[in-house]
C-alpha cells in the first residue's frame, strides 16, 4: 500500500523509524553493559580454570575472552530487543510518517490506533 500525505496529497511520504533506532541504541547499550557485567562474575570462574590449566596467560586470556563475548552478545541479544520495541512504539504512538513535500507528520491510515472514520 502506498501511503500519501493527508495534507497535501503526495507519494513522497518516507518514514522516520525514531522509535526504532532509540530503541536499538539503548538495548545495544544496557544488553552490552548486562553482557560484560555478566561475563566477568563468569570470567572469574573462567580464569580460575584457565590458570589451571595454562598459567597467568590462560586465566588472562580466558577472562578477556568472556568478556567481550558477553558484551557481544548482550548488545546483539539487547539491540534487537530494543528496536523490535520501537518498532512498534513507532507503529502504533509517533507519527512515524513525513512528506517530503510538505513536511506534515502523520500515522498510516493501516495504522492499529487510528480512528476508523
Amino acid at each position: 500500500m502506498r501511503v500519501t500525505c493527508p495534507n497535501c496529497g503526495s507519494f513522497q511520504v518516507t518514514t522516520r523509524d525514531l522509535g526504532r533506532k532509540l530503541g536499538g541504541a539503548t538495548g545495544v547499550v544496557a544488553g552490552s553493559t548486562l553482557g560484560v557485567t555478566g561475563a566477568l562474575h563468569g570470567g572469574r570462574t573462567g580464569a580460575t580454570m584457565g590458570f589451571a590449566v595454562a598459567g597467568p596467560l590462560g586465566g588472562g586470556v580466558g577472562a578477556l575472552a568472556g568478556a567481550l563475548l558477553g558484551g557481544l552478545a548482550g548488545g546483539a541479544a539487547g539491540g534487537l530487543t530494543g528496536a523490535r520495541l520501537g518498532e512498534q512504539i513507532d507503529q502504533r504512538v509517533l507519527d512515524n510518517h513525513q512528506c517530503q513535500a510538505c513536511g506534515q507528520t502523520f500515522r498510516a491510515p493501516d495504522d492499529p490506533l487510528l480512528p476508523a472514520d
